[in-house]
């Protein structure tokens, strides 16, 4: 048994959170974590923004002034580097990465990782290409896991012609409302684009916020196209949800690292379309479980002909059932776990 500790500066939440409401990638993959650890018998405390003390599924909470342990066997700064140094003394200092460590190249972050030298855990190829060459830390390649929710959909029959959008709207939603608009819906009658985002997930203001409400607003005004906006849901609803989509259209972004919406819909045997932009082409298997399209163009077509033809929709839902369920979050666990050394 080792004694582990989390710790993240972002938005707020603790472990009940994931259960009641919807939230971000990072977040949920930092929840899972932290529970799976303690499902394999290790002491966890995470600190985080939350309001309040509380121990949920085994890892205790507490907000981030409470003051942390001296030391501890495994200590997760989770994305921010102000957080590197919370905890003195520890066997193993890791910095899990969620975004493009280009940022890691300030200054103000350099210095830290330079003094704590940390090991940086990365989710996967593109994300390790963002890490700056000179960065002195060792790295690991430690995927995202999936939600035991996801991972035991069962082979169904060719639903209707519902597409889905499920990750940030400011990551080509504005882009994909144009090829839905001019190329895709013409082309299959009464086909769907239904949108389940929106910034109650990211908890944003400002002027991302306003970015946001702008292109969900135009998404509004399309209904004669057939899109459809829902507030984003939490996880068990979402498996719902997804079970009714016949395919996942996504762009994908320079700044997705992973992108767990997509893994999600994967894993419930979703086809996608995506382009090979960010780590989105990693998430699936081109020719089996979706399409990869090198052009705007190859996008259309495989996301007409999905939305059309039963047959290759069941030649890509099987072969992402079969491939795209990826590891569970005791999987994951256990490669953490091993860091510990």
């Amino acid at each position: 048994m080792a004694d582990v500790v989390m710790a993240d500066d972002g938005i707020a939440f603790d472990g009940a959170t994931a259960e009641t409401g919807p939230l971000g990638g990072a977040e949920t993959a930092f929840v899972a974590l932290a529970e799976a650890l303690a499902s394999r018998g290790h002491r966890v405390e995470a600190r985080s923004r939350c309001r309040a003390p509380l121990c949920h599924k085994g890892v205790s909470w507490a907000p981030l002034e409470t003051a942390a342990p001296a030391a501890c066997d495994l200590f997760i700064a989770n994305r921010g580097t102000r957080l590197i140094g919370l905890v003195p003394q520890t066997r193993r200092r890791l910095l899990w990465l969620h975004n493009p460590a280009g940022y890691l190249n300030k200054p103000r972050n350099a210095w830290r990782l330079a003094w704590h030298r940390p090991t940086v855990v990365v989710t996967g190829p593109y994300h390790a290409s963002t890490v700056p060459g000179w960065l002195p830390c060792r790295r690991e390649i430690i995927p995202y896991g999936m939600l035991d929710c996801f991972r035991h959909a069962e082979p169904r029959d060719p639903p209707p012609p519902r597409a889905i959008f499920t990750s940030n709207p400011l990551r080509g939603l504005g882009w994909l409302l144009d090829l839905w608009v001019g190329r895709i819906a013409p082309a299959v009658p009464g086909a769907e684009l239904h949108l389940y985002a929106g910034p109650a997930v990211y908890r944003l203001g400002g002027e991302r916020a306003r970015c946001m409400d702008a292109v969900l607003s135009r998404a509004d005004a399309l209904s004669a196209q057939g899109v459809r906006r829902h507030e984003p849901v939490a996880r068990e609803r979402l498996v719902e949800v997804l079970r009714g989509a016949r395919v996942m259209l996504y762009r994908g972004d320079p700044g997705e690292t992973f992108c767990l919406a997509l893994a999600e819909a994967q894993a419930m045997g979703v086809p996608a379309i995506v382009q090979p932009v960010g780590a989105v082409g990693e998430r699936v298997a081109d020719g089996r479980s979706g399409r990869v399209a090198a052009s705007e163009d190859a996008f259309v077509e495989a996301a007409t002909a999905v939305l059309r033809d039963d047959a290759l929709w069941r030649e890509w839902h099987r072969g992402a059932l079969a491939t795209q369920r990826g590891l569970d979050w005791d999987a994951v666990a256990a490669r953490f776990e091993a860091l510990i050394g």
